[in-house]
């Protein structure tokens, strides 16, 4: 519980600067206000429901997650899109369960959920089924994109020679170059673009080398690197074999990946494990947090509708972009050693663009991938009128990442509605392109609840920065994401395993009546000095 001494001068404070308090009288200066519960778990994405989850199973039922939006799901989020009679749901974010489960071995915990709820899914095919365009048209580089997936598998199989020789990290692109792979041509560009953005959200000249490769750290323990490879027609692909998510051989889950198309949502399996245990009083919908006012007896809330609630403890779950654009205020400002490891990551963007026409015209292939002159305009389409998907839907996407991303939020939608059917014009020059029926594009980077897809790791992002970022704050402000995973980060199953993890160590602080927490780094520092002279 807060003590008037301690915590008084931080919420009058938080009062003044927002304007949502009274004047306090002296008996209530004396009097500190009861607490609300023992842990407010801030967001209700997977983190926070598998973290409310965790305290339940461990008997501990004094907790409230609050949560912005009007539902549970966090970036799994779905929208009902289409002309009345043929709407589907299509998800705006996370659309696949990445890795499944290989025999008896490790077995990724959000297909565990989609299995359990019965979620419709579908296997979906990126490397085997592809369709290649440029500028005139329908033209033919799958020769080009096989190179670039050999370069990507090199980029990853000689990043894990470098971990085990301490050698520094630089950033992807430095990779490629030393490797020899350097794109000149669009065609070259646009594969690279396929290998590497489209699975990021973040150029290779954004991306650590070595933690865009976490899984061929495992070469250097006996595994061939082969072991981390798919074959198919001659050719060797890469499994995205980063985070250790596709490799059963470095701990990971299996190649598969699986397309939600559940006309409930990819979020219901989230909701319907949330109602499997929380109580109504349990749940704080439709609640924007606004400030957070921390000490080491405890922490206070301030809500946008002027409610504070009181607490032992806070999880924040909130996105890594939330975070460094400090839509949540902290009271007392969070330490350095915080704002640097918040700083020092990156938040990828990731726009799926859809569009339904009356019917389908395109390409037969479950992707295509249009080399433009300009990298990442528009680069990777999908087609979910696919006899394994919704067939008869006419439904196409479009999805660009990183800047461009950025770039079309600060556009009109039918500015980008116009880019995007002049592109599809060059697609297929012989045709008339038909005006979609529906379309839409979800602005994640704008939303103050997002700003951004997901979280990627940049070169200057060091070890220590990670168990910073995850580290507690006066034993009272803890933290859980897919940002603070280290094997996982970017994934759903990271903040899955990192609502687990911070869960348990609440549950061990309460009823140990208090502890430490996760150690942090106060300065972080190079093997070396600079020399300056």
């Amino acid at each position: 519980m807060l003590h008037s001494s301690t915590s008084l001068p931080f919420v009058l404070l938080a009062l003044c600067i927002f304007g949502r308090g009274l004047p306090v009288t002296p008996s209530q200066e004396v009097l500190s206000p009861p607490k609300d519960t023992k842990v407010l778990i801030l967001g209700g994405g997977v983190a926070g429901v598998i973290a409310a989850r965790t305290l339940h199973e461990q008997g501990i039922s004094e907790f409230i997650v609050v949560e912005a939006r009007e539902e549970l799901g966090g970036r799994m989020r779905s929208h009902t899109f289409g002309m009345p009679g043929n709407q589907y749901t299509v998800e705006v974010g996370a659309n696949w369960v990445q890795g499944t489960q290989t025999g008896n071995g490790a077995r990724n915990p959000i297909w565990a959920l989609a299995k359990k709820h019965n979620l419709t899914m579908h296997p979906s095919h990126f490397l085997e089924s592809i369709t290649t365009y440029d500028d005139s048209g329908a033209y033919n580089y799958l020769d080009i994109f096989e190179k670039s997936v050999m370069h990507y598998s090199k980029l990853i199989a000689s990043a894990g020679g470098r971990v085990p020789k301490m050698l520094v990290d630089m950033t992807a692109r430095s990779g490629y170059s030393l490797l020899g792979a350097k794109p000149h041509s669009r065609h070259e560009v646009a594969a690279e673009y396929f290998q590497f953005d489209w699975e990021f959200g973040a150029t290779p000249d954004e991306t650590s080398w070595l933690a865009s490769s976490w899984v061929h750290f495992f070469v250097s323990r006996g595994f061939s690197v082969y072991d981390f490879t798919v074959f198919h027609g001659g050719v060797i692909y890469p499994a995205f074999a980063h985070n250790y998510t596709f490799e059963a051989a470095a701990g990971g889950f299996s190649e598969d990946n699986l397309l939600s198309l559940d006309p409930h949502g990819f979020k219901t399996i989230l909701q319907v494990e949330a109602d499997s245990f929380l109580e109504s009083h349990q749940l704080r919908l439709n609640s924007t947090v606004e400030t957070i006012v921390h000490s080491k007896r405890g922490v206070q809330v301030l809500l946008a509708d002027g409610e504070m609630l009181r607490a032992d403890y806070a999880l924040c779950t909130f996105s890594l972009g939330v975070l460094q654009h400090d839509d949540v205020k902290f009271l007392p400002p969070l330490p350095a050693w915080k704002q640097e490891a918040i700083h020092s990551m990156t938040m990828g963007t990731f726009t799926k663009i859809f569009m339904q026409f009356p019917e389908k015209f395109w390409f037969d292939t479950e992707m295509a991938v249009y080399a433009d002159y300009e990298r990442g305009r528009y680069p990777v389409w999908q087609s979910l009128d696919h006899k394994d998907f919704l067939p008869g839907s006419g439904i196409l996407f479009v999805t660009v990442t990183g800047d461009f991303s950025r770039r079309i939020e600060a556009l009109p939608a039918n500015h980008v509605k116009s880019e995007v059917l002049s592109v599809l014009q060059t697609m297929y020059p012989d045709q008339t392109i038909p005006e979609p029926l529906d379309f839409y594009f979800q602005r994640w980077h704008s939303d103050p609840l997002f700003r951004g897809s997901y979280s990627n790791w940049p070169a200057s992002f060091l070890s220590d920065h990670q168990g910073n970022l995850r580290a507690n704050v006066n034993e009272r402000l803890w933290f859980a994401g897919e940002a603070t995973s280290k094997k996982h980060f970017g994934f759903l199953h990271g903040a899955y395993f990192e609502g687990q993890s911070i869960g348990l160590a609440l549950a061990e602080c309460i009823k140990g009546g208090g502890c430490v927490g996760l150690e942090h780094v106060d300065d972080i520092r190079n093997a070396g000095p600079y020399d300056t002279k």
